[in-house]
């Protein structure tokens, strides 16, 4: 069984003002995954939530600015160029938002002053299938699971 840590460290003086919260091993895209997790860090978590329930009403697109190759213009996007709306992606990371303000609740923090200090997708485990083709032959469907990991801070 393994054994799921976060990538960030936490100083022990100030433990009581952090909560942590995860996805894993969920069917999403991780170049989807990646972009909106660079673009909701340093966010207050209200601001992230709004913005990505906008990213899933289609009125904002997220920016992406690693995984570029041809994706086309959108307008909006504050001094760059590619975009696009990665409307399932955006689900998971609301639920994920939803998620961690329950865990502030839990710890008794302030939902209004959490800052999200730190938020990374890393890719999981592949699940493995083939379709069968003509003549005995075969297409590899691979799918890419991957891990997400919110920490905010009460600022």
């Amino acid at each position: 069984m393994p054994t799921w840590r976060y990538s960030i460290k936490i100083p022990e003086d100030e433990k009581e003002k952090y909560v942590k919260a995860s996805l894993r091993e969920v069917s999403i895209s991780p170049k989807h995954a990646v972009e909106i997790a660079r673009e909701i860090r340093g966010m207050y978590v209200e601001d992230a939530r709004k913005y990505l329930e906008e990213v899933i009403s289609l009125k904002r697109a997220v920016p992406f600015k690693r995984y570029k190759k041809k994706v086309p213009h959108r307008r909006g996007l504050n001094k760059w160029y590619a975009g696009r709306y990665p409307v399932k992606a955006a689900k998971y990371f609301l639920r994920l938002l939803d998620n961690l303000i329950n865990n502030a609740e839990d710890r008794e923090l302030d939902v209004e002053r959490l800052k999200i200090v730190h938020c990374a997708a890393h890719r999981g485990r592949k699940i493995r299938n083939y379709i069968p083709r003509a003549f005995g032959r075969s297409t590899p469907f691979f799918d890419t699971l991957v891990h997400v990991e919110v920490v905010a801070k009460e600022v």
